[in-house]
Parts: C-alpha cells; sequence; structure tokens
C-alpha cells in the first residue's frame, strides 16, 4: 500500500478536520493516500446525524458538529486517532470492506498485547468484553474518504459517562491501559500502522462507483 504516513501530535479537533476536507476536495486522481497519525486536545464530536440528546453533560467540553456518520464520541490527549485519507475507487473498496479491514486491524493488534477483541453486529468498531475500545467514523466524498479510527490508549475514561457513546446509552468503553498494556500513543501507533497498510492493501471488494455523492457513514 503506497501512503504518506503524517505523525502530527496533539491537535485542536476543528483545525485537522479541516484539513482533511480541505485534501480531498484537492485531490486528482493521481493524489497519494495518507495516514495521519495524532491526538485531539479534548472535545466532543457529533456526526452530520448526531442528536444532542446523547450528549448528557459535556462537563465543560467543547462540542463540534462535523460530517462524519455516527452519534456522539469524545477525543481528548492519550487516545491514538488515525484518519484515513483514501481513495476508495483506486482501491476497489467498498466502504463495508474499509471498515471491516480497519476493525480487523485494531483487532490484530490487540492479539499483539494478548488481547481477544472483537466486532459487534450493528455497532460497528472494536470491543474487548463487551466494553468499546475503537470508535470509527467516516465521510466519502467523490469516492474518497476522510476521517477514521479512535483507539483508547491512556486518556481519562470519566468524560464518556457524560454521553451516550456512539449513540448507545450505558455502553462501556474501555482503554489499553486498563487491559495492562504500558505502551503510550506514540508506540501504540507505530504497532498499528503495519497492520493497517497490511489490512488496506489487500484491494479486494466491488469497486466504489463514479460519480458517488458525499455521503457521511454511520460508524459509532
Amino acid at each position: 500500500m503506497n501512503a504518506v504516513v503524517r505523525r502530527l501530535g496533539l491537535c485542536d479537533y476543528e483545525t485537522v478536520w479541516r484539513a482533511m476536507q480541505a485534501y480531498t476536495a484537492a485531490r486528482t486522481a493521481a493524489a497519494t493516500d495518507e495516514i495521519w497519525l495524532l491526538e485531539h486536545r479534548p472535545v466532543l464530536t457529533l456526526g452530520l446525524g448526531g442528536r444532542r440528546e446523547h450528549v448528557l453533560d459535556d462537563r465543560g467540553v467543547p462540542v463540534v458538529h462535523c460530517d462524519r456518520g455516527g452519534q456522539v464520541t469524545y477525543h481528548a490527549p492519550g487516545q491514538l486517532v488515525a484518519y484515513l485519507l483514501l481513495d476508495l475507487k483506486r482501491r476497489g473498496l467498498t466502504v463495508k470492506t474499509l471498515v471491516q479491514r480497519i476493525e480487523q486491524s485494531v483487532i490484530d493488534l490487540l492479539g499483539d498485547y494478548g488481547i481477544v477483541a472483537s466486532r459487534r453486529d450493528g455497532a460497528p468498531g472494536v470491543y474487548v468484553d463487551g466494553a468499546k475500545i475503537a470508535a470509527l467514523g467516516f465521510r466519502v466524498r467523490r469516492g474518497c474518504c476522510y476521517h477514521g479510527l479512535a483507539l483508547n490508549v491512556e486518556l481519562d475514561l470519566a468524560p464518556y459517562s457524560g454521553i451516550n457513546p456512539c449513540g448507545f446509552p450505558g455502553l462501556a468503553v474501555t482503554r489499553l491501559r486498563d487491559l495492562g498494556v504500558t505502551d503510550g500513543v506514540a508506540a501504540v501507533g507505530e504497532r498499528l500502522l503495519p497492520h493497517l497498510i497490511a489490512s488496506l492493501a489487500g484491494n479486494r471488494g466491488s469497486p466504489v462507483g463514479d460519480g458517488l455523492p458525499a455521503r457521511s457513514v454511520a460508524l459509532g
């Protein structure tokens, strides 16, 4: 898989979101796919169809309405964010296949740490013993995607009690630190990268048709 990997450090959410939009709007058929690894300052994000009622108590954390699919999620330092700016048409990937491959990359990563993880029907993401550890959400525009994956590494989970995570009341969440992993965000990101690249390199799935309208994908 040919892709540029950018390690951006700690970033404001809206700055990165607008940069993803700009890159996707300007990209041509020859543009290089990119993977951005970073952390966000504390923020609650609501997808296009997100309902404010799922924010029970924002605890003073900014709430941003963005253009990914899905409901509400929380970002903060200590969480690994991997944004995937990919030409799905060129890779012959459907959104469903993309999601499955990203989920599998996280499952494989957790397996490296001796953690058994799984998917859940009707609630995309990655789970450990029923608790969500990774959330996914995308925007697809003209056959190209942006947004991506958020994996809880060592962030404070307390703010999740003020939301219905991904729109599911009472959904438990967990993090790698509570599962015995001592690696920090940067180290986890480096271990995730080869799994992401291997999963996305398969190039299986039905091609995404030309002329697709912009759309959001509700993935939690």
